[in-house]
């Protein structure tokens, strides 16, 4: 435990008994603000899960999703009941909770906290709704309202309700917290789909339907890069196979990653889960272990070289698809985090995309670090 920051988390399979232990694990920690993550097996009790925690925890503030996993310090739950918290004890002046909004009117109606204490709000961890179409636009209104420009977190994934928390349980929108310049936070993005070949440039293309890529039909390019065995099983390739959208003026190569929804053989066209322009760049990439452990290692060192001490707190926002799944057993993503960083109070989820900057990402894993 740090003095400003504690953690809590639970498998309990019954949600009264996961608050219980949750609660025993902070020790007495006053704090103000808390992180709140539970899985989608919680989804329909989050609202008593709330009320409990606010009256047994003594903590009114809460901002947090529903999520197909929940991982916390050296710990992740995957398909399983769980709960996982990360509370704070910041001034009261240092924060707001943003309210969920589901469209751009709502941010210019009531009361909006991009100012805190007279002072524009530096930075946000907010949480979205999947099934709102209107996100990507909303996060970067958002973006465009705090001083640097800057949010991190997840959208919820659930086979059930996709809540959120912002004071109250919510859907349907983006919600979180806003912070002020006080409160000193360093982030990181590690990418988890690796190029299969070098860039190509799009040379026609209908809004999400790629056409030629290279001045050559999309289909034969792609077939090209993913090798003759994937391209005699195009409904596999589709599956495994992902696209690479460099982020425009990016020092960092940062991309987007988006998948492929429909391959048509006979026009030899792709179809893919974003609208593009001719002349954007793009690749081809797969999901590969080695390479998405080797970009963790290099985020989480660039990170290390930038703390001046042991992180106070932080927030791990990490793909579905990564995980188990991808770094393998026991925990594994989450222990390189404090391989590298040492044990530091961790709360996080596993979203159904996730948020860096005023971006949306896919197969991403985002760490935000309060120092």
């Amino acid at each position: 435990m740090s003095q400003q920051f504690a953690y809590a988390h639970s498998a309990a399979a019954d949600w009264r008994r996961a608050v219980s232990e949750c609660v025993d694990m902070l020790h007495g920690f006053a704090g103000n603000l808390g992180f709140l993550y539970v899985s989608d097996l919680f989804a329909s009790e989050l609202p008593a899960i709330l009320a409990a925690l606010r009256q047994a925890a003594d903590i009114q503030d809460w901002s947090g999703s529903v999520g197909l996993g929940v991982c916390a310090t050296n710990q992740e739950y995957l398909a399983q009941p769980a709960m996982v918290m990360l509370v704070a004890n910041l001034p009261a002046d240092a924060y707001a909770l943003l309210p969920s909004v589901r469209h751009e009117e709502d941010l210019n109606q009531g009361p909006a906290p991009f100012e805190i204490a007279g002072q524009p709000a530096a930075f946000g961890v907010v949480h979205g709704d999947p099934r709102n179409s209107l996100i990507a636009e909303l996060l970067g209104q958002v973006a465009q309202r705090t001083l640097t420009g800057f949010l991190t977190g997840g959208l919820s994934s659930s086979r059930y309700q996709t809540y959120q928390v912002s004071g109250e349980v919510c859907e349907g929108g983006l919600s979180g917290v806003l912070f002020s310049q006080g409160v000193s936070v360093i982030t990181g993005l590690t990418q988890g789909v690796s190029p299969l070949a070098r860039q190509h440039l799009i040379t026609d293309c209908q809004d999400n339907i790629l056409i030629t890529l290279d001045h050559r039909p999309a289909l034969d390019v792609f077939e090209e890069d993913i090798g003759d065995v994937l391209a005699r099983d195009l409904q596999r390739a589709a599956a495994e196979v992902f696209i690479g959208l460099p982020v425009a003026g990016s020092d960092m190569a940062d991309y987007k990653v988006r998948p492929i929804v429909a391959i048509d053989p006979k026009n030899r066209l792709l179809a893919i889960a974003e609208s593009v322009q001719t002349g954007d760049p793009l690749f081809f990439g797969r999901r590969d272990t080695q390479a998405a452990a080797a970009d963790m290692r290099r985020m989480l060192r660039g990170l290390q070289a930038r703390l001046g001490g042991p992180p106070k707190g932080g927030l791990y926002f990490s793909c579905l698809g990564r995980g188990e799944g991808l770094f393998g057993p026991d925990s594994a993503e989450l222990r390189m985090i404090s391989a590298v960083l040492g044990d530091f109070p961790l709360a996080g989820f596993y979203a159904n995309g996730e948020i860096s900057h005023d971006r949306l990402y896919g197969y991403t894993g985002v760490l935000t670090l309060f120092t």
